[in-house]
């Protein structure tokens, strides 16, 4: 298989000219008011959309995707594959980062030595696509060529989620990818508050960090020597508002220029007011929960027997089809959302493409209880973020009262995704609450990630919490990971999607929209992967 990418213009639509725009537009600030805070300012600190948002306006990455995540040319203009595990990117020339010094082949090799060295990291973020390289080098200063240990298709898409560093910001000889010798790094390597701080928080994006405070405010400062060209704002100005009804109440006092997720019950408000707009753009995020199925005793289930009825497929079922999707759609997410009955949207790469419907059948769901032992029900603990996903908490409340109408005794405990993300990690959960957007917008994007048994390489299985393991899941996506032949890899792909979804460890809700409302004046690009990026937004005339 080859795949190269083409150098159709240097600058799209993200990326106007400022001599298109009036004066008046490049001085202004623009003011977001965002449903969920980045945690860092660090772009490998974690794997997590808001926190990725954030660093595509400070940094660049290999390939870039579009707003429908269509591969873009980034500080790679081309990429090319030798039809097995070699890939060979050309760089992007004359590019500079944001302290002045050059971008170059050495930068790159620092920042997948990095994700591999990042103590400070959340979970694996980001080790799970350097783990897989076997070799890593530089002919000269302008081409990459990344030898894997394995086949990967998706290299380049992958890659688009990077974000690359400055070799600059740490003391170095020479850099090369050896992790054994450090990589060449001889002082200390990046932490997250060494980013936090502004310190090492040095890009090639279009903007530049200006300030963090964090439960505050987000300043970001036009980059005027960004290689695709001046952005129209001058500033931009991230404000953390967690709760919809005052990110609208602010758009509406002029607050805000632009705020993200909306309610869409309140998208009525502003509908008809000539000083509004409003977008709605489907997602790939997949809302579900994850589900402990590993140990024998659960630290939130409690059950008459001292079990963890967790591990009981019967059980799992049961909480499936106590489950009403249709209505927490219709309810709760205001129609702004479409029931999942699988892992990713119907019609994507490697998705089922007539997947069963999850029936809502609460007598289905007590007569399996009955059948696993668990007549009278037991005990558990829902927990989920409140600040992260649309509605997360109440769609938990939600969720927590159907388990309860058959006898399974459900609590919440919704907390603020600072706190909840890193115990998630650490497997602290019974039954987790999850979102998942595909990076690659194919089915392997979740399959790769959550459900595998981890590998060595930590290349796969890497949000595994819950401890699920199917020898033959295991044997279907490592063979899909590595296949190039995309009939192959979607037929195979296919067959891992059925795989997990029979087991029930991960019971799928619904796949979220996003939503942004702003200011008439203003024109905003909705995005399938929901990032809220300054560089989506433009002056309307």
């Amino acid at each position: 298989m080859r795949q190269r990418a083409l150098i159709t213009t240097l600058l799209g639509a993200s990326m106007l000219s400022a001599s298109l725009l009036g004066t008046s537009a490049m001085a202004q600030t623009l003011r977001i008011a965002l449903a969920s805070e980045p945690t860092a300012v660090d772009p490998h600190y974690h794997d997590l959309t808001p926190n990725n948002a954030l660093a595509q306006h400070i940094f660049d990455s290999l390939v870039r995707q579009d707003e429908k995540q269509a591969l873009q040319p980034g500080l790679a203009t081309t990429w090319e594959n030798d039809g097995k595990n070699r890939w060979t990117f050309k760089l992007r020339q004359g590019v500079k980062f944001s302290n002045g010094q050059p971008f170059g082949a050495q930068d790159v090799v620092f920042t997948f030595c990095r994700t591999l060295k990042n103590e400070t990291k959340v979970s694996d973020s980001f080790a799970d696509i350097t783990g897989n390289f076997a070799k890593v080098e530089t002919p000269d200063a302008g081409t990459l060529v990344i030898e894997t240990k394995e086949p990967e298709p998706l290299l380049p898409t992958l890659l688009s989620g990077l974000p690359i560093l400055s070799a600059s910001i740490v003391q170095h000889g020479e850099i090369k990818y050896d992790i054994a010798s450090n990589c060449g790094v001889t002082g200390p390597w990046p932490a997250v508050n060494n980013f936090n701080d502004g310190t090492m928080a040095i890009g090639t994006g279009p903007y530049k960090l200006k300030s963090y405070v964090r439960g505050s405010a987000i300043e970001l400062e036009r980059n005027p020597d960004h290689w695709g060209g001046q952005q129209p704002w001058a500033s931009v100005r991230f404000l953390p508002v967690t709760n919809a009804g005052p990110r609208l109440a602010g758009l509406l006092a002029g607050d805000y220029d632009v705020i993200e997720n909306p309610a869409a019950r309140d998208l009525g408000r502003i509908k008809g007011d000539k000083r509004f707009g409003h977008v709605i753009t489907p997602s790939t995020r997949v809302i579900y929960f994850q589900l402990d199925v590993a140990r024998d005793q659960s630290p939130f289930v409690k059950a008459p027997d001292g079990k963890n009825p967790l591990k009981d497929a019967r059980v799992r079922k049961a909480m499936s089809l106590a489950i009403d999707r249709e209505a927490i759609v219709k309810r709760i997410m205001d129609g702004a959302a479409e029931p999942a009955y699988q892992y990713l949207p119907t019609g994507m790469f490697g998705t089922l493409p007539n997947p069963p419907k999850l029936a809502y059948d609460p007598a289905a769901a007590k007569k399996l209880l009955a059948e696993a032992g668990y007549p009278d029900g037991f005990q558990l603990t829902l927990s989920a973020t409140n600040d992260r996903y649309i509605n997360d908490s109440q769609i938990t409340q939600a969720v927590a009262q159907y388990l309860t109408q058959i006898g399974i005794k459900a609590e919440v405990d919704a907390m603020t995704r600072a706190i909840y993300f890193p115990r998630r990690a650490k497997k602290e959960f019974s039954v987790a609450l999850g979102g998942w957007g595909s990076a690659t917008g194919e089915a392997a994007s979740f399959l790769r990630q959550w459900p595998p048994t981890p590998n060595e390489t930590k290349t796969l299985g890497g949000s595994n919490y819950g401890g699920y393991k199917n020898e033959e899941f295991d044997k279907v996506i490592r063979a899909a990971v590595t296949t190039l032949d995309d009939k192959k890899r979607a037929e195979l792909l296919q067959q891992a999607m059925t795989l997990v979804l029979a087991d029930g460890a991960f019971i799928p809700l619904h796949f979220e929209s996003g939503i942004w409302a702003f200011k008439s004046e203003l024109s905003v690009a909705g995005r399938a992967d929901q990032y809220m990026l300054a560089m989506s937004v433009k002056p309307a005339k």
